[in-house]
C-alpha cells in the first residue's frame, strides 16, 4: 500500500506540476478565461469579452467590427498578438520539458532498482505518451498553428486522475513481481529503496 502511495503521489506529482505551470505562466499573457487560436497572419482570442482578432499589423476586428485605433492603440494591439505568439509556443515546449524530466527521473529509478528489462520501463512509456496526448488537449497542435483551450484545463485534470488510477493496478503488479524476485535473489529490499526514490522525487515535483 505504501509503494502505491508513493509512486503514484510521484507521477500525480509530475502531472499537477506539469498543468499548474502551464497555467500560472499562461496567465501572464492572456485572461484565463479565454480560448486563444495562433494562425500566421491573425491571433484570436474569444471569451468572456468577446471576439478578438489581431493581426500582425495591429488590425483588430472586434465582434465582427474593425474599431478606429489610435496609434497608441494599434502598437498595444501589435505588441500584444506578438506576445502571444512569443509566450504560447514557450510555454507549450516548457510543459513538454517538465513531463520529460519527470519521466527521465522515474526511468532511472526502475532501471536502478528493477532492471533496464523491467516492464515498468514500457507502462512509464505509455503513460507519458497518454499524459503528452491530455497537455495537447490544453494547447492544441495544428498544422496552421496552435489552439489554447481554456475550458479543457478542468477536464484534462479529471481525465489526468482517471489515467493515473487506470494505470496504476499494472505498475503495482510488475513492481511487486519484479521486486519479489530481485529480494529473492539478492537478500536486500529494492522495496524500500524504490520507495526513498518516489518519494524524494514527489517533494520535488511539490516544490
Amino acid at each position: 500500500m505504501e509503494f502505491k502511495t508513493g509512486l503514484k503521489m510521484s507521477i500525480a506529482g509530475l502531472l499537477a506540476m506539469t498543468a499548474w505551470s502551464a497555467q500560472a505562466d499562461y496567465q501572464c499573457s492572456a485572461n484565463p478565461q479565454d480560448d486563444v487560436v495562433i494562425k500566421p497572419q491573425t491571433v484570436q482570442v474569444v471569451g468572456a469579452s468577446g471576439n478578438l482578432l489581431i493581426t500582425p499589423n495591429g488590425d483588430v476586428t472586434l465582434n465582427g467590427k474593425q474599431p478606429t485605433l489610435s496609434a497608441k492603440q494599434r502598437q498595444e494591439a501589435i505588441d500584444y498578438q506578438a506576445a502571444l505568439r512569443r509566450d504560447l509556443p514557450w510555454i507549450d515546449q516548457g510543459a513538454t520539458a517538465h513531463l520529460e524530466k519527470g519521466r527521465v527521473a522515474m526511468d532511472k529509478v526502475i532501471v536502478e532498482k528493477l532492471g533496464s528489462d523491467s516492464n515498468v520501463r514500457n507502462r512509464l512509456t505509455t503513460l507519458n505518451t497518454q499524459l503528452k496526448q491530455q497537455m495537447n488537449r490544453i494547447i492544441e497542435h495544428r498544422s496552421d498553428g496552435l489552439t489554447y483551450h481554456y475550458k479543457a484545463v478542468d477536464q484534462v485534470k479529471e481525465d489526468g486522475r482517471r489515467i493515473l488510477e487506470q494505470s496504476m493496478g499494472g505498475v503495482m503488479q510488475d513492481s511487486l513481481n519484479e521486486m519479489g524476485v530481485k529480494q529473492a535473489t539478492s537478500g536486500g529490499n529494492p522495496l524500500q529503496a524504490v520507495m526513498g526514490k518516489s518519494g524524494r522525487l514527489t517533494a520535488g515535483c511539490a516544490e
